[in-house]
């Protein structure tokens, strides 16, 4: 059974980068084909995927976050992270990830995940 857990801090000043580690357990972030993404749903709105990295290193971003995104991967802790910079309080969301078995096509990275973290609340605020 994969289990994922988020951490990180739950409260950020606007301006500053949003950091987040997943720690996986029960298999391997590197196993071929599965991908590992990052999905927010802030309050009162619905899920928005924001990134994924698969298991060869590969990367994929939303178009929308891109500019400010970036997940990365410690393969030897069994984890991955995710940077968001120059936050303001419209980040403010309940972070997950998630395991992806989703794929590229011409419109981009097309999400199909199977288990989820808990999610962990980030608040942005002064």
């Amino acid at each position: 059974q994969v289990q994922l857990q988020e951490s990180g801090p739950g409260l950020v000043k606007p301006s500053q980068t949003l950091s987040l580690t997943c720690t996986v357990s029960g298999g391997s972030i590197t196993t071929s084909y599965y991908a590992w993404s990052w999905i927010r749903q802030p309050p009162g709105k619905g899920l928005e995927w924001m990134g994924v990295i698969a298991y060869d290193g590969s990367t994929y971003y939303s178009p929308s976050l891109k500019s400010r995104t970036s997940i990365s991967r410690d393969t030897s802790k069994n984890q991955f992270s995710l940077q968001l910079s120059s936050v303001t309080p419209e980040d403010t969301a309940v972070y997950y990830c998630a395991r992806d078995q989703g794929r590229l096509d011409f419109t981009g990275w097309v999400p199909k995940y199977d288990y989820w973290g808990q999610g962990t609340q980030v608040t942005v605020s002064s």
